[in-house]
């Protein structure tokens, strides 16, 4: 099975290691490591590691567009990107013993018209591909509705599209006519779409339930050291493994995408799915960069995974 990756605001991640953030402080930085990324190169590239045949599209500034070549050669994945005129913008990750810090700069602004190629390149992979992922942000000079736009052209392939986005272009592709097949916000971002606090499991079960009905056939909620709540039609279940001591969090949640993908690819069950979505995100944590560890372990990782069924 072939999976299409769609990245309209990559970055390169420039991940810099300090003993302790502190505010005002003078720090000295213990490493500093630059990744070609974003959510749907990251998730790609973890795809890749896993050993399914993958194409990567979206836009990407021709200034910086070295890093991100270098990574689908390495990793065999096929480069279907638009190019553009500017620079990929890159993300600044502050990381320390007990959390990471996310600054996000601007980068190229993106036109109507190489929007416009990207959609098109985007349904010309689902047509030939077996699954689709929108990941990310979306770039400045794109409307929030986008999303929901390109859901309605990808319809006719017939394939399944994962939706891995927040804020208003998340509510409006939720609002529109044709609904994504799975979707994987966290906490912050299932409560700022249901408008309410998610205090607990239980709020989190609810609207997760709530999203499901309106015709997501798949929806993940990850919930950081709490493992993540799976709901499908056939069923409710959480999911945890403990995180990789001393490993960063970067890029746990596209990893649980990419774990997503991976299980649908293969036809899995919820329960296959919430054991390798868990694995993917946290044996990622052990890494740097967009990079999963063998096979063998993400294995042994899923069959450890703590699996429980609420009652709610």
């Amino acid at each position: 099975m072939t999976i299409a990756t769609i990245t309209l605001n990559p970055a390169i991640d420039q991940t810099v290691t300090l003993d302790e953030l502190r505010r005002g402080h003078v720090h000295r930085v213990a490493s500093v490591r630059f990744n070609a990324g974003g959510k749907g190169v990251n998730v790609a590239s973890c795809l890749a590691d896993w050993g399914l045949p993958v194409a990567t599209s979206g836009l990407l500034g021709r200034d910086n567009a070295g890093s991100f070549e270098a990574l689908f050669r390495a990793k065999g994945i096929e480069d279907r990107f638009i190019r553009v005129d500017g620079a990929t913008r890159t993300n600044i990750k502050l990381v320390d013993e007990t959390e990471t810090t996310d600054i996000n700069l601007p980068g190229f602004s993106a036109t109507a018209e190489a929007l416009a190629r990207a959609a098109d390149e985007a349904v010309a992979l689902s047509a030939r591909c077996d699954l689709a992922v929108l990941a990310g942000s979306l770039p400045p000079g794109a409307p929030p509705d986008h999303y929901a736009d390109l859901l309605a052209r990808l319809q006719p392939a017939g394939k399944p599209v994962i939706l891995d986005a927040s804020g208003a272009a998340l509510s409006a592709a939720l609002a529109g006519p044709v609904k994504p097949h799975a979707i994987k916000p966290n906490i912050a971002e299932l409560a700022e779409w249901a408008g309410e606090p998610c205090a607990g499991i239980a709020e989190v079960a609810r609207v997760a339930r709530k999203l499901q009905a309106s015709g997501i056939a798949l929806v993940v909620v990850s919930m950081g050291a709490e493992g993540a709540l799976f709901c499908a039609a056939d069923g409710l279940l959480s999911a945890r493994l403990p995180a990789v001591s001393g490993g960063s969090m970067v890029g746990a949640g596209d990893a649980m995408v990419a774990g997503i993908a991976a299980a649908l690819a293969e036809g899995a069950d919820l329960e296959r799915t919430a054991r390798l979505a868990s694995a993917f995100a946290v044996g990622k944590l052990g890494l740097p960069g967009p990079n999963l560890p063998a096979r063998d372990i993400i294995e042994k990782l899923a069959a450890q995974a703590g699996i429980d069924t609420p009652s709610w």
